[in-house]
């Protein structure tokens, strides 16, 4: 019976614990923009990828 009551308390925690989490993330605006990143696989991002290569063959010469 014992072991019961710990599991329930524990279980309680975590759940508080992680509404706390939820709660914070609302409120520093983290679900603000939730368009962007669907879209975001969907962007050519080739200018990108030249400019990185160009980086990375400078950087081993």
């Amino acid at each position: 019976m014992t072991v019961m009551l710990i599991l329930i308390v524990i279980s309680f925690t975590l759940a508080i614990s992680f509404l706390a989490a939820f709660l914070w993330a609302v409120k520093n605006n983290q679900y603000e923009d939730t368009f962007t990143p669907s879209l975001r696989i969907l962007m050519d991002n080739d200018k990108n990828n030249e400019e990185n290569n160009d980086l990375r063959i400078n950087q081993v010469n």
